[in-house]
């Protein structure tokens, strides 16, 4: 008989296998039966990240057209998102910069986004007119 903490135990092991599938390779694609807490909104986000190919980015903007909002929704869905990584909202970027990662624009975190990216072998294929990185911004 599966009980409900066999099934939450096996997706785990299940995760952090694929975990390390992406580690050794980064066009690994997760195959996982999750289901994150969210809103409606959020929930679209979501997925609309899990189609950006590793080593590929979005703007903000860019991301937000096509969904019809704004960037700093898409921002903050992304901050929301509960399983960075699973859900690639690292792929996600600022047009003056890498943006955010995990709620915070700088430190660590920061460090962790353009790691993945370096690791995904990052290829900037965002319109030139969404390219305008600053030294002041």
């Amino acid at each position: 008989m599966v009980t409900s903490g066999d099934t939450e135990n096996s997706v785990v092991a299940d995760a952090v296998e694929q975990l390390g599938r992406y580690f050794e390779d980064p066009e690994w694609r997760f195959e996982l039966p999750l289901a994150p807490g969210g809103t409606p909104f959020q929930q679209r986000v979501w997925q609309a990240l899990q189609s950006i190919p590793s080593g590929e980015t979005i703007s903000y903007g860019t991301l937000a057209a096509r969904l019809g909002t704004c960037a700093r929704a898409v921002g903050n869905a992304c901050r929301g998102n509960p399983i960075p990584i699973i859900i690639p909202c690292h792929r996600v970027v600022g047009v003056r910069g890498p943006g955010g990662f995990m709620g915070s624009r700088a430190g660590e975190p920061l460090a962790i986004k353009k790691w993945l990216l370096t690791h995904e072998s990052f290829h900037d294929r965002r319109k030139e007119s969404d390219i305008s990185y600053t030294e002041n911004s």
